[in-house]
């Protein structure tokens, strides 16, 4: 007790800053923190109360079971919802309410995670985010720098807490989890902050912690809390006052009234319109893709205008019963979000923010909701899952690894990342680690798995880490000290790099890990002896690179890794200087950073060129950070781009999977653009979403890339609600895999496009003057034998007569979509990207033929 209360005493002054209280005496009476009080926090109640005392707040009690309407919270300014797990519809779109007329939240731990589905979706767009999945282990809090609002001491605490998944287009991450991703684990927008555990547990976090937390988080929201008296008897937030003239109305009015000009900013406006407009433009071409895909109709696009340019159609069409198919329910959905949408816009031109939200939050819900998952609509591509250690140990049994393989078959996934070496255990009984995975022992999930996924058409390939070779996680799971080297450093220490202090395990401060010296010869000799084990003595169809970098650094902040007496000896070889003595601003660094990116590099080439020697048609993938080139040079030294351009590698699997929509769309746009890779293919990861619309739509955003599929991270996560969504949307579709059959591919992702115009043709969507459309018609026909002859028969004169009709398409596009793209810019531009995203299939496929 006495550490606690001289701990608060050093947060007393971070206290007193939140933000100064009201000076009229009669709104005093209303601007209280209301606490909810429900069914799911009874039992932690006195732990959470005595937080609020200790702070010497002033605050009032919501009950859960009398939340019916925004009025009951008539008295309340900010809410803090503790660990509330429980919530009704009838409470969501009360606090909806409120929060449209000014209200603000503090959430906490699994609050909404039991209730209804419709329900949880209303939550994450009124809180900003959602609880994902609690982590295994205690993790430290990092709080971000960049937020300025969190920028106080006791915040970097470490507790057990879960990992958050922002939800709405202004949610930001305020502080994460220094575990494996760094996962958010305070998330804020305007309207709410999300803490990531269960608040007011001593088992959980100190009362410290908690308390610094939920101070910084009233200090964010501004100036209506008062802390001046001492409320040692708090009372319910809708009694009587006793003063009638002091009306939630009135004060609401001013709120509004005060709010009107700045609740939403330039960039805002701006991000909140492109998550609709992306939004709207994704579900209008994945129904059109499935509409389609699901035509019987399949003829030549010439064809297909001659009918249309001889019918006696009229150039716009309203719709009838004569159109079914754009009459159908989902197309009514598209038609009422478009107006919305327009009424979004209108609102912020009249500067009615408030409602402006209000009515982002019902398109996207809308949108979401309704989501076109009821048909096929998935082309050839890669549709990858990481199946992770977690998972296989779960299973216990080659017959419970049936079941996961059934799953993941019927869901038209093609390709499993299995996790084959984690911090240095092998899941096989290998002859050359010391030691099997000690939870996996008495059978062999590889051999298992491999027989498994053959049998249903699937790919196998071996994930493994490369480089990171103990993990304190791991420890703790086989009862191992934290601090253990693994089986493989204990046994060869000199194999070991440490930091610039001498440090065995990398600098964060959560799942921290420990890594071989890459530029050890015996560490190359002995991982690359392991990946030949695994490609000849198990029938794998690929081998994934994992952990192909050195641990993350800080260079600025004299973090940095790579230090043995190996490494020292060849660089002062190379330089005169040993790298221990250098810092970031000696002329030899940028030559310490290359040396190290050098020994990575020369693992990809000798193990590509080892392993393919052997297996020619392994393929060989690498998880890789989608991090700015020179930052992850610095930082990591991993250059995946430079492995792709010298053809070492098959499969760039960029690790996206804490993006947002926005993030996902330019970070994998602008990598594909900048790093001029033509002919090494692209996927990105995606989390697997609680939301699985959500999932489902990230899916779409990724077809209507230049990319050639996706890897869904992880099985962990597949829940039956997302298996549903993906057997519909494509687990009956045994397209050719790209990285196998790339021209039959190539031709099947093109007919694809052919058909989606053909269907656009037939209700006339496309709008085109007549010349143009019998022109685009006949190039679209002439490229599609081109494709075909190519599929057939891929020689090489037919190759290069695809690559010149394909690049002599490209170039003409814009100009026949002049008119088309001036109404339906998204689908114009996912058109030039899918066309884009054939040239790069191409030119990977050009490596198959000599």
């Amino acid at each position: 007790m006495k550490k606690l209360l001289k701990r608060l005493t050093q947060i007393a002054g971070l206290v007193t800053l939140v933000l100064p209280l009201s000076t009229n005496p009669a709104l005093a009476l209303m601007d209280k923190l209301g606490v909810v009080k429900s069914a799911d926090n009874v039992k932690q109640w006195s732990e959470i109360t005595s937080r609020l005392t200790l702070m010497n707040i002033d605050y009032c009690i919501v009950d859960a079971n009398t939340l019916v309407s925004s009025s009951d919270l008539n008295n309340v300014r900010v809410l803090l919802l503790p660990n509330v797990e429980n919530i009704n519809g009838a409470q969501a779109e009360a606090m909806e309410r409120w929060m449209v007329q000014g209200g603000k939240f503090i959430v906490a731990g699994p609050t909404g995670n039991l209730a209804q589905a419709e329900v949880r979706s209303q939550l994450k767009d009124i809180f900003g985010a959602y609880w994902g999945y609690p982590l295994s282990f205690p993790a430290t809090l990092e709080p971000q720098p960049e937020q300025t609002w969190i920028s106080y001491d006791g915040l970097g605490a470490t507790l057990n807490g879960g990992v958050l998944i922002p939800s709405t287009f202004d949610s930001e991450v305020a502080a994460v989890w220094l575990a494996e991703g760094k996962p958010a684990g305070v998330v804020f927008n305007q309207s709410a902050v999300f803490f990531g555990w269960r608040w007011g547990l001593d088992a959980v976090s100190s009362a410290s912690t908690d308390i610094a937390w939920l101070t910084a988080a009233l200090n964010y929201h501004g100036d209506y809390i008062n802390t001046s008296s001492r409320n040692l008897d708090p009372q319910p937030c809708n009694a009587d006052t006793g003063n009638e003239q002091l009306t939630f109305p009135d004060w609401q009015k001013q709120n509004q009234k005060r709010e009107t000009k700045s609740s939403v900013s330039l960039e805002q406006v701006q991000a909140m319109n492109r998550e609709l407009e992306g939004l709207i433009g994704r579900f209008q071409t994945t129904l059109n893709m499935a509409a389609a895909l699901n035509q019987k109709q399949d003829l030549p696009t010439t064809e297909v205008v001659a009918k249309f340019l001889n019918s006696s159609q009229p150039t716009s069409i309203a719709f009838t019963s004569e159109y079914p198919e754009l009459n159908s329910e989902s197309y009514q959905v598209l038609r009422e979000a478009k107006k919305k949408h327009e009424q979004f816009l209108e609102l912020i031109r009249q500067q009615e923010y408030q409602k402006a939200r209000q009515k982002w939050f019902q398109t996207r819900s809308l949108l979401l909701d309704n989501y076109p998952t009821h048909r096929p609509l998935a082309q050839a591509e890669i549709r990858a899952m990481w199946l992770d250690r977690g998972t296989i140990v779960k299973a216990q049994s080659p017959e419970e690894l049936v079941r996961i393989f059934n799953r993941m078959s019927q869901a038209g996934i093609n390709t499993v990342f299995l996790e084959t070496l984690n911090a240095s255990y092998p899941i096989y009984p290998s002859q050359i680690a010391p030691e099997q995975n000690p939870l996996v022992k008495n059978w062999d999930p590889l051999a298992t798995a491999v027989n498994l996924a053959h049998e249903r058409g699937m790919e196998l390939h071996a994930w493994v880490w490369v480089f990171a070779a103990a993990n304190e996680v791991h420890n703790n799971i086989i009862n191992r000290p934290r601090n253990y080297l693994g089986p493989v450093l204990s046994l060869n220490p000199h194999w070991l790099m440490t930091n610039k202090q001498g440090q065995a395990f990398d600098y964060s401060t959560g799942q921290k890990k420990a890594f071989y010296d890459p530029a050890n010869q015996e560490v190359q000799n002995y991982l690359l002896s392991l990946l030949t084990e695994i490609s000849t003595n198990y029938e794998v169809d690929g081998i994934h690179l994992d952990y192909i970098r050195y641990p993350f650094q800080k260079p600025e902040a004299n973090q940095s890794y790579g230090y043995s007496r190996e490494s020292s000896l060849q660089f002062k070889a190379l330089t005169g200087v040993d790298p221990q003595t250098l810092n970031i601003n000696h002329h030899l660094w940028d030559d310490w950073t290359e040396f190290r990116t050098n020994q990575v590099n020369n693992f990809v080439f000798t193990a590509s060129r080892k392993l393919k020697e052997k297996r020619p048609d392994l393929i060989l993938s690498t998880a890789v950070f989608p991090i700015p080139k020179q930052q992850r040079l610095d930082s990591i030294q991993q250059h995946w781009e430079y492995w792709a351009q010298q053809e070492w590698i098959d499969l760039v699997v960029l690790m996206s999977y804490g993006f947002n929509n926005e993030e996902l769309s330019l970070n994998t746009t602008d990598l594909l653009e900048e790093s001029e890779i033509d002919s090494t293919l692209i996927i990105s990861g995606i989390r697997i979403n609680e939301n699985d619309a959500v999932t489902v739509d990230k899916m779409q955003l990724l077809r209507n890339l230049p990319t050639d599929g996706y890897a869904l991270f992880a099985a962990e996560g597949f829940g039956p609600g997302l298996e549903r969504m993906l057997r519909q949307t494509q687990g009956d579709l045994n397209y050719p895999l790209p990285y196998r059959q790339p021209f039959v591919a190539l031709a099947k992702r093109y007919q694809g496009l052919q058909k989606e115009w053909g269907f656009l043709l037939t209700y006339n969507q496309l709008q085109m003057d007549n010349k143009t459309m019998q022109e685009w018609s006949e190039e679209v026909d002439f490229l599609a034998n081109s494709l075909n002859r190519l599929a057939e028969d891929p020689s090489s004169k037919n190759l290069l007569s695809a690559q010149i009709h394909l690049s002599s398409f490209r170039r003409k596009f814009d100009y026949w979509m002049w008119e088309h793209q001036s109404d339906n810019a998204y689908q114009v531009k996912s058109w030039q990207n899918r066309l884009a995203g054939l040239e790069k299939l191409l030119n990977y496929a050009s490596r198959t033929i000599d």
